[in-house]
C-alpha cells in the first residue's frame, strides 16, 4: 500500500511539475527567423523584427520592438553593423544582460567569411560596412554554415534540447544540400551574365551563381545618384548585354523602372529575404523565387 502511495505520488508530483520553458528568440530579419524554425520547430518561441518590405538599415526602435528583446532568450541578426542604427539601442533599452553579449547574441555575418571588407574607411565612400557585406543570406553555402553554427548556439542554450536541435540541423542540412544542387544546375544559363542593382547588396548571389555586378543606380551605398552618374548608367547598361536592373522587394520600383524604360533592360523585383513575395514562404522558397525571376528575365 506504502508503494502504491509513493507511486501515485510521485505521478502527481511529475504532471504538476512546471514545464520545460521554451526557448525564447529574437531574429532581427525574416530569413533568421525562417532558419530558427527549421532548427527549432515548435521548441522555440520566435519573434521577427522586421519584414521583407522594410529597408533593416532604417529600422524605429519601437516600445513593441523593446518588448520582444526584453524577454527573449536569444537575437540572431545578420550582424556586420547591418542593424547598428537600431539594435543596440534596443538591447541597451530592454535591459535584458542575456542578449547583451555572450551566447545570447548571434551574428550571422560573424559565423563566415564576408566578402567587400573596405580597405580603409572613409565617410565619402558612403553607407560602407567595415565588417564587410552583411547579407549572408544570399549565398547557400553560407547560408548553411550559419545554420551550423546556430543549431550549436540553441543547444549550448538549451541543452535539454540539444538533441533535437541536432536532428532538425541533419534533416535541414540533407534537404538544403540537395536542394543547393538543384539551384546551381538550374541557374547554369545565368553564369556570366551582367545586372544593374539598385543597391549594392548582391555580391554573394552574383559570386555564388558566377554573374557580374556592373553598375548600381546608387553611386555609393545609400547615396543618391547624379544626373551625370546616371547617364553613364544608361550608356553602360545598353552596352553591356546586361540581363536585368536587379532591386529587393523592400526598395521602391521607380529607379530600376526608369533605367528600364532608358535601355529597354527589364527591372525585377527579387525578394531579398523570406515574405519578399508569394513564392518565398520559407528560405527554400525565397532561392526557388530568386533564380525563376533572373531566368525569366534571360528569356
Amino acid at each position: 500500500m506504502k508503494a502504491l502511495l509513493a507511486t501515485a505520488t510521485l505521478a502527481l508530483a511529475l504532471s504538476t511539475s512546471p514545464a520545460h520553458a521554451k526557448l525564447r528568440a529574437f531574429a532581427c530579419e525574416p530569413e533568421w527567423g525562417s532558419l530558427l524554425k527549421e532548427l527549432g520547430g515548435d521548441q522555440i518561441d520566435i519573434d521577427v523584427a522586421t519584414s521583407a518590405l522594410q529597408d533593416v538599415h532604417q529600422i524605429e526602435a519601437k516600445p513593441s520592438l523593446i518588448a520582444k528583446v526584453r524577454r527573449a532568450d536569444l537575437t540572431v541578426c545578420s550582424g556586420a553593423d547591418l542593424e547598428i542604427g537600431w539594435l543596440p539601442q534596443l538591447v541597451r533599452q530592454s535591459g535584458n544582460r542575456k542578449i547583451a553579449g555572450g551566447d545570447g547574441a548571434f551574428f550571422a555575418a560573424s559565423q563566415v567569411a564576408t566578402l567587400q571588407k573596405p580597405t580603409q574607411l572613409d565617410r565619402a565612400a558612403g553607407d560602407v560596412h567595415p565588417q564587410g557585406n552583411p547579407h549572408v543570406q544570399m549565398d547557400p553555402y553560407r547560408l548553411l554554415a550559419v545554420a551550423k553554427a546556430l543549431a550549436a548556439r540553441l543547444a549550448k542554450l538549451d541543452p535539454a534540447n540539444a538533441a533535437v536541435y541536432q536532428q532538425r540541423l541533419a534533416a535541414f542540412s540533407t534537404r538544403w544540400t540537395a536542394a543547393t544542387k538543384r539551384w546551381e544546375a538550374k541557374a547554369a544559363p545565368l553564369k556570366g551574365r551582367n545586372i544593374v542593382v539598385h543597391h549594392d547588396s548582391w555580391i554573394y548571389l552574383t559570386q555564388w551563381l558566377g554573374m557580374k555586378q556592373i553598375g548600381a543606380l546608387e553611386p555609393k551605398p545609400g547615396v543618391p545618384p547624379t544626373s551625370g552618374h546616371l547617364a553613364a548608367l544608361v550608356q553602360t547598361t545598353k552596352a553591356s548585354n546586361t540581363l536585368a536592373i536587379v532591386r529587393g522587394a523592400y526598395q521602391d520600383a521607380k529607379a530600376s523602372e526608369w533605367l528600364s524604360s532608358r535601355t529597354g533592360v527589364p527591372a525585377i523585383s527579387l525578394p531579398f529575404t523570406v515574405g519578399g513575395d508569394a513564392t518565398s514562404k520559407d528560405l527554400f522558397g525565397m532561392f526557388d523565387s530568386t533564380l525563376d525571376k533572373l531566368l525569366g528575365a534571360a528569356k
